[in-house]
């Protein structure tokens, strides 16, 4: 698995699970996924991401990297 696949699964998770939380426990649960829709905007525009750094300390390669 490559850091931008991983940072991409990560992100469904999060968007899956905040969205799970809102309907099922509290609608304020929603900023969470608006929170993560505006990380991965800033990902997009800056290629600087929390998730992606965490990914490549636990050794995973970027995706010019692997050989897949």
């Amino acid at each position: 698995m490559t850091i931008e696949q991983a940072v991409f699964r990560f992100a469904g998770i999060m968007v899956l699970l905040s969205v799970a939380l809102t309907y099922f426990l509290h609608p304020n649960f929603i900023w969470l996924t608006a929170f993560i829709g505006v990380n991965l905007t800033q990902y997009s525009f800056t290629g600087l991401c929390p998730a992606a750094t965490v990914f490549k300390a636990f050794g995973l390669k970027p995706a010019c990297e692997s050989n897949n």
